[in-house]
């Protein structure tokens, strides 16, 4: 039987596909969990398929590659406020506070902080409007290029001498930092850290009444060569870990004292968001896609917009 090794971040919802209780139909899935997302998936040995930067992804699409064939399954989700962070004292209550500051991000082409960048745009700060250091988050954090040839000399840099965000901004060489994952002991009482936005919740409420939905980061992929081979493939594993997710969020309600309140949090989000808010396809995340191709082009990540048609070619949604 044909078997598909897929590599993807520990996310929960794969746990029903990893434990058995969720089988794939016609093939066999083998999971490996990774850190790192795979470096060059259209062409590696390792994996048919994975977990890939929605950036990233569309950056090769607008400069003609092909080796992978992008789904609109969306693996990865998230609201950006709560991904700007500042000091305790700061006087900085809001997005638009942001003009003429200094920002640190963890990587400028990051999908993630593409779709940060996105909401200061709707509050009139716009790339030119503030200054940007881009660098590690903490000294655990490997010195790597995270300005991927974005940057710009006395606009978007390098941190000086290396120096992790998080010191720059309790030293107050930064005023806000950009990143998808808080650093350790953020949530402790002494952190001396803090969202940006105070009632962020609210502010990711009223962002999603405005748009419709919940910005994705990472998508599916199979390589084209596999999705070429085997027509019916990719449409089948974004079935499967779909009902790994279905069969998931089911256990998560009944076992929901992994943490205190977590009932309330299921309770809040069925109450707010409508039922599909998570949902994978074309016609779901059109306006998202649309979306995010047009933030792309407008930030200079791509020298052209994308259409969702180009992004998502009828290979791996089965359009005809």
């Amino acid at each position: 039987m044909l078997t598909i090794r897929l590599a993807v971040r520990d996310w929960d919802y794969f746990t029903p596909l990893a434990l058995g209780d969720v089988r794939p139909q016609g093939f066999t899935l083998a999971i490996d969990r990774v850190g790192t997302l795979a470096d060059d998936l259209g062409h590696s040995a390792e994996y048919d398929a994975g977990e890939v930067s929605f950036s990233r992804y569309a950056q090769g699409r607008a400069k003609g590659e092909s080796s992978l064939a992008g789904l609109p399954h969306f693996l990865m989700r998230g609201f950006r406020q709560r991904c700007i962070i500042t000091t305790a004292d700061s006087p900085l209550t809001d997005v638009a506070h942001l003009a003429g500051k200094k920002i640190g991000l963890t990587g400028w082409q990051d999908s993630g902080n593409s779709w940060t960048r996105a909401i200061l745009r709707e509050a009139g700060v716009g790339i030119p409007d503030a200054h940007w250091y881009v660098g590690r988050l903490t000294g655990r954090h490997p010195i790597v290029d995270r300005l991927g040839g974005f940057g710009r000399p006395g606009l978007i840099e390098a941190m000086p001498g290396e120096t992790p965000m998080i010191d720059a901004l309790k030293s107050g060489m930064l005023d806000a930092v950009f990143t998808p994952f808080m650093p350790e002991g953020f949530f402790s009482a002494g952190s001396g850290l803090r969202q940006l936005q105070p009632d962020f919740r609210q502010a990711e409420i009223d962002y999603f009444r405005r748009t419709g939905y919940v910005p994705g980061m990472h998508l599916l992929a199979v390589k084209s060569t596999v999705a070429r081979e085997y027509p019916w493939l990719p449409q089948a594993l974004s079935a499967v870990i779909d009902e790994s997710a279905r069969v998931w969020q089911q256990k998560r309600e009944k076992y929901a004292d992994t943490t205190p309140w977590l009932l309330d949090e299921i309770r809040q989000t069925l109450q707010v968001l409508p039922a599909n808010w998570n949902a994978n396809g074309l016609a779901a995340n059109e306006r998202m896609i649309t979306d995010f191709g047009r933030e792309l082009f407008e930030q200079g990540i791509t020298a052209r917009c994308l259409t969702p048609a180009e992004l998502f070619p009828p290979i791996a949604t089965g359009a005809r």
